[in-house]
């Protein structure tokens, strides 16, 4: 990394700065030639890779599989069901030529897969013994953005999508809420992220769908981000792409339809929730470098020696470890693995190994300890671990202490302009929804499972409340 690179705009000064010199400083992408396509470099695609593997066991321990649909839609196919084309059209890339002759029936690339994957779904599901169909891929998609910024929005991004039938709504709605859960889980476990679950509004809800469900997290900011989303889609794709079977019963009956997917928007939500001004700060179980060994004054006898065995010893423990041996200098290196996150540095300096000792830092708060020789590699685990907690503490306290009660559009006022989420009482007219957009720019993100009544009245238009709901500015 060159050493001009080391200084980034701090997070309070200009956040959507500082986020886009993490991005590139961290050396997690860079920009292509075609707008809003990025780079995924290796340490970014590496985080990516994380979270994928992460997810895959989890789907396949729920009897997914994995397959691969064609990138392209024929046109005629994806106008089948008509809210989900007018939800889509205006960010659709379409191919109108191929072999430079004119298409007749242009190509759409795919900026989500349902058509696709229910068109196929009518050529293999015959019977009741065909059900449930649980498929999973792993791919990019297009949707044609004005506004871009890596991971968050962009006009490619890489995801997964999972698309099931089953053969009972119960089915398929029970479907919807576990793939929820397996989100929230990830969040928990390998990102020490907080996400906040619920069920959209039908003004936010998935194009095409019956009922759509997310995760919604908080940023440093205090701007909201949906991380991940579950649908239900009743058996309306099924009538409209002709998808049928024979029911135990001899009857024939349409079956009932998910869909699910989280994007790299994850690492975009990782920077913002644990990032500082130094950079990233990578929870433990998703950073590609979980430990990074620095030598001091490595020409020095025995101390390149003291750094391989240490690094056999975690990586016999199954930790992810570098050994920088570069000719960069020590502070060098010490402000790139600061810079791209690395959970923990251990010094190894030939003053220390004299004392039978080695220097660990911890990149989420900077605690510096000497750790003997010997102990090192079970420290380093412990420390692993700790580090996980603390950060998701953290980010629990931060979610928890910027949920705030809202009960008339004054207040809202303050919480959406402080940041954070506005729990307010909601009639449930889309008009108040678009009425908050209008004077605050913030969107409903969710109405929380818990639905614990704080007021009886809506707080934007005083009719009486139907649901709880949160209010945010988002990404």
């Amino acid at each position: 990394m060159d050493i001009k690179n080391k200084s980034i705009t701090s997070r309070d000064e200009d956040f959507a700065q500082w986020y886009t010199d993490v991005c590139k400083k961290a050396e997690l992408m860079d920009y292509s030639d075609v707008k809003g396509f990025i780079i995924y470099r290796p340490y970014g695609y590496a985080i990516w890779e994380q979270i994928q593997s992460y997810l895959d066991k989890e789907f396949k321990a729920t009897g997914h599989e994995n397959v691969y649909m064609p990138m392209v839609i024929n046109e005629s196919l994806f106008k089948k069901e008509k809210d989900h084309i007018s939800g889509f059209a205006p960010e659709c890339l379409i191919a109108t030529i191929g072999g430079g002759q004119t298409l007749q029936d242009r190509l759409i690339i795919r900026p989500t897969s349902e058509c696709v994957f229910t068109e196929h779904y009518k050529h293999i599901i015959n019977s009741y013994r065909d059900l449930p169909k649980k498929y999973n891929q792993w791919c990019s998609v297009v949707r044609w953005e004005k506004t871009t910024r890596p991971f968050l929005r962009g006009s490619e991004f890489l995801w997964q999508e999972g698309h099931t039938m089953h053969s009972t709504s119960d089915e398929a709605r029970e479907e919807t809420l576990r793939m929820l859960d397996i989100y929230d889980k990830m969040g928990e476990d390998l990102l020490a992220v907080p996400f906040i679950k619920g069920k959209k509004s039908e003004k936010e809800k998935f194009a095409g769908a019956v009922e759509t469900y997310s995760i919604e997290a908080l940023m440093h900011d205090g701007k909201a981000l949906q991380s991940g989303t579950s649908h239900y889609f009743g058996d309306g794709f099924a009538k409209a792409f002709g998808v049928q079977y024979l029911d135990k019963d001899g009857k024939i009956k349409n079956p009932f339809q998910t869909s699910w997917g989280v994007s790299t928007r994850l690492i975009g939500s990782i920077i913002m929730v644990h990032g500082d001004d130094n950079g990233l700060v990578l929870p433990p179980y998703v950073a590609p470098i979980q430990v990074v060994i620095i030598p001091i004054q490595m020409q020095k006898e025995g101390v390149l020696d003291a750094c391989n065995t240490i690094k056999q010893g975690l990586e016999a423990k199954g930790i992810r470890v570098k050994l920088d041996d570069s000719d960069k200098t020590p502070g060098r290196k010490f402000s790139e693995y600061e810079m791209k996150g690395v959970p923990l540095r251990i010094e190894v300096g030939p003053r220390d190994l004299v004392n039978g000792v080695v220097t660990i830092c911890k990149r989420n708060d900077g605690f510096k300890e000497q750790v003997a020789l010997d102990k090192i590699v079970d420290e380093a685990n412990s420390l692993l671990v700790k580090i996980h907690k603390e950060m998701y503490d953290a980010a629990l306290k931060n979610l928890s202490d910027n949920v705030h009660e809202a009960h008339n559009l004054k207040e809202m006022e303050e919480i959406l302009n402080k940041g954070g989420y506005a729990k307010v009482m909601w009639c449930g007219d889309r008009a108040c929804e678009d009425k908050v957009k209008e004077m605050f720019n913030a969107t409903s993100r969710c109405m929380p499972f818990a639905q614990i009544p704080i007021d009886d009245k809506c707080a934007i238009c005083g009719k009486e409340a139907k649901y709880l709901i949160l209010f945010a500015k988002a990404y």
